[in-house]
């Protein structure tokens, strides 16, 4: 698989509990990515955070939160990035997606010897 050297960076911010068809949504998103044929995800659980609510989710030991933040990354080509928010837009209710520019300097696998 290629990706572009000129690529784009998605990130969908998410919270742990979120869910959709009885998986947890970072987990929906991520396997809908592969399915699409995308480079790659990574799934990053956050530690603390709040979004449009205001409310802090914390993973703090008096406070143990169910909804800690999840940060989903996604790179790829930018045509191949947008048919995909588009496929996913219903299963994003809160949250945000964002979109940057990426200079891939390095995206290989190399085969066991």
């Amino acid at each position: 698989m290629n990706v572009p050297s000129d690529g784009y960076l998605l990130r969908i911010f998410i919270g742990e509990s979120d869910r959709w068809e009885g998986l947890p949504l970072y987990e929906a998103i991520v396997r809908k990515a592969k399915q699409d044929g995308l480079a790659g995800a990574t799934v990053l659980r956050g530690i603390m955070g709040y979004g449009a609510n205001s409310r802090i989710h914390t993973a703090g030991i008096l406070r143990l939160s169910e909804d800690l933040p999840i940060v989903i990354e996604i790179v790829d080509a930018r045509e191949k990035i947008n048919r995909f928010v588009s496929e996913i837009d219903a299963m994003l209710g809160d949250g945000m997606v964002t979109l940057e520019k990426a200079q891939v300097l390095h995206y290989r696998h190399r085969k066991p010897s």
